[in-house]
């Protein structure tokens, strides 16, 4: 609103130059009274406007060593988390503790002072837990970055401070769980004492069975450290308490990341995962022209949201569930979806007061806010466990949350190997009808899903695009499993008589960046939608050139199946290549030959004295995008065989110098497993 001076009537005209109306005095008092009025009145209706749900939060106790002392817990549970897995083992861990006969609590690292560490020695058998999961080429998730930098510093001591560390990663990545290694070895630099081995988690094979066995030989040890013994209440424990509410306004009722973000003049910057930016979608195309599956060119308009961007950044996007597996949901467990309800926290000092937010309706939180596509974990398997009539189905379920040989194999096969979602757990487990409320409860959050950004800000600063393809496919049981959210793109089309699809979005910064010389050669490996962040790359090097700049050459390698069927942006690419902003373009069709298959990395070793020049000689810069279990490695193993045939080195000596370019930041990978 405006200033009260600014409220203020005119100044009154005078009777004579040395006889005002009123004194000045009067008119300051007058001017000011009215102005705290017309202020009044104005709060007073924007404040009875604001649901009670949007007021702002009370300011937050950032000690948690005074949370811990106040509520009597001795163990605290850091997460580092980007997709929720390391936060969801940290809530469990916490949750744990009470059937060791201790009290723990989950912590942000990002909303308490890290400082306050040294002081945990003030509780007595206090232990500090970190799930720290690594993100991208060995960074740490966007939470745990202030953290990562704390302990860079390096001024703490962390004397008598007990801790452990469980790590979360893939190791088809270079740097596999190097933030739990980083935070396992600095903590114990700086004084604290380890008090349990390092534990490995690695979702290329089985993280959640990583978790379970580490977390299994954890709990015993902590009882014999600590001097407790385990309660024994192995029943289920809820952490948070069902409100029905049946007489409530519509406008305190949540409906979901779109309906929070109601219109554009709502929309305030600076645009995060807090506070994703509703993007409308300006173009939705197919990229291939045959073939059984989907791929898509999909352009979001971020004009006018201040939100910037460089070539090589991930763009994060905020999907929806499919509507008829939520139907198929309530219609399975006999209830009402549009009854509003909340899951109130029974642990009034938590930070958390509800796993999504609330009030809400079932049906939002199961479309917007719960993740229902996920195989579930075993620590949901086992809380459901309770709820099944069948004593054959309750022991399997107990069975599989079980670190026993029998019990992994079970839930490899029942849950993974058949991609059941708790839906196909649900329809194939008949006994099994638990409570729509504990359900609710102990489904993970949905996550924002990342893409490689496909366009540079230099040509596209208005807009994002996205390069993806649709993931669908028929699991072992027979169903059809859908991406939640390329499924979700899919449908996001373009303005359609005055109706606008939009998409929540928000970017996040990536050190996948072209050389800071422009002069510099570029060579670029990137088959199927891993081309997506070179699409900016090229751009961007076509940008250079158009400013003048001596750019260098840049070579870029693709592969796909068919040359007629998944050729993506070949329009595109043939005319960067015939401008010369390409200086060559490589392409592998990988299904297109009678006999032979072909991939990218045999055309790398077929151009491997044109490579090594540029690598050994031109000091050019190396990008991959792609697939990490196979193609990365297979790429990466490629360029070894020509440093050893090209370069006269051992395979050790080979392995070293592509090593060493990675350390130099001339061996650059974006990829996902």
């Amino acid at each position: 609103m405006a200033d009260i001076e600014s409220e203020a009537p005119p100044t009154q005209p005078v009777l004579a130059e040395d006889e005002p109306l009123l004194s000045n005095l009067d008119i300051f008092l007058f001017s000011l009274i009215a102005g705290l009025i017309v202020y009044w009145i104005v709060f007073r209706k924007k404040a009875e406007a604001i649901p009670e749900f949007k007021k702002p939060p009370a300011a937050r106790e950032t000690s948690f060593i005074e949370k811990m002392k106040k509520t009597g817990r001795n163990i605290v549970v850091f997460y580092g988390s980007q997709t929720g897995t390391a936060e969801e083992f940290a809530n469990r861990l916490a949750k744990d503790a009470q059937r060791y006969g201790m009290k723990g609590m989950a912590a942000d690292p990002e909303e308490y002072d890290m400082s306050e560490l040294s002081r945990l020695t003030e509780i007595d058998n206090s232990l500090a837990i970190f799930s720290m999961a690594t993100y991208g080429e060995g960074d740490p998730t966007d939470n745990a970055q202030d953290f990562y930098d704390w302990l860079q510093e390096g001024g703490a001591e962390l004397g008598g401070v007990n801790f452990t560390v469980f790590a979360l990663g893939n190791k088809t990545y270079e740097h596999y769980n190097a933030m739990g290694k980083y935070v396992d070895k600095r903590l114990e630099e700086l004084g604290a004492k380890r008090v349990f081995d390092l534990g490995m988690g690695d979702d290329d094979g089985n993280l959640e069975e990583d978790f379970v066995s580490w977390r299994e030989q954890f709990w015993p040890a902590m009882c014999e450290h600590f001097g407790v013994e385990a309660t024994g209440e192995e029943s289920s424990i809820r952490q948070y308490e069902l409100k029905v509410h049946v007489d409530i306004s519509p406008s305190k009722v949540y409906t979901g990341e779109l309906g929070r973000l109601k219109s554009f003049e709502q929309q305030k910057p600076p645009f995060d995962a807090k506070n994703p930016f509703l993007a409308p979608v300006t173009v939705n195309r197919k990229l291939n022209r045959a073939g059984g599956r989907h791929l898509m060119h999909i352009e979001l308009d971020i004009s006018g949201s201040k939100i910037r961007y460089e070539s090589g950044d991930h763009v994060a996007v905020y999907p929806t569930n499919d509507s008829a597996l939520v139907n198929r949901l309530g219609e399975i467990l006999g209830v009402d979806l549009d009854t509003v309800i909340s899951l109130n926290n029974l642990d009034e000092e938590s930070n958390k007061k509800h796993p999504f937010p609330c009030p809400s309706t079932y049906r939002t939180a199961l479309t917007h806010y719960l993740d229902i596509t996920h195989p579930p974990r075993t620590n949901v398997l086992y809380e459901l466990a309770q709820y099944a009539t069948d004593g054959q189905d309750q022991e399997n379920m107990r069975k599989m949350a079980s670190s026993s040989a029998e019990g992994k194999a079970l839930y490899q096969s029942f849950v993974l190997d058949s991609c059941r979602n708790i839906l196909a757990v649900l329809e194939d487990l008949p006994s099994l009808r638990p409570p729509i409320d504990h359900l609710c409860e102990l489904l993970p959050r949905l996550q924002a899903r990342y893409y490689s950004i496909a366009s540079s800000s230099k040509v596209h600063p208005d807009s994002i695009h996205i390069c993806a393809v649709v993931v669908e496919y028929e699991t072992k049981t027979g169903r059809l499993n859908k991406g939640v959210a390329t499924n979700w793109l899919k449908s996001k089309m373009p303005a359609d008589n005055g109706h606008k699809a939009t998409v929540p979005m928000y970017v996040r910064k990536s050190q996948f960046r072209l050389p800071f010389k422009a002069s510099s050669p570029v060579i670029m490996v990137g088959p199927g939608t891993g081309i997506a962040p070179f699409m900016g790359f090229i751009q961007e090097r076509g940008w250079l050139k158009e400013q003048g700049k001596d750019v260098g050459e840049t070579t870029m390698y693709f592969g796909c199946r068919h040359k007629a069927e998944d050729f993506l942006y070949q329009e595109e690419l043939e005319n960067f290549e015939k401008t010369g902003v390409l200086t060559k373009l490589n392409v592998a069709f990988s299904r297109d030959q009678a006999h032979k298959v072909i991939y990218v990395q045999h055309i790398l070793k077929k151009n491997k004295e044109e490579l090594w020049r540029q690598i050994h000689t031109d000091n050019a810069h190396i990008y991959i995008c792609g697939d990490a279990r196979n193609m990365a490695r297979d790429v990466q193993n490629a360029f070894y065989e020509i440093a050893e045939e090209l370069g006269g080195m051992t395979r050790t000596q080979a392995t070293d110098y592509i090593k060493k370019l990675m350390t130099k930041g001339r061996y650059s990978q974006d990829v996902w497993s």
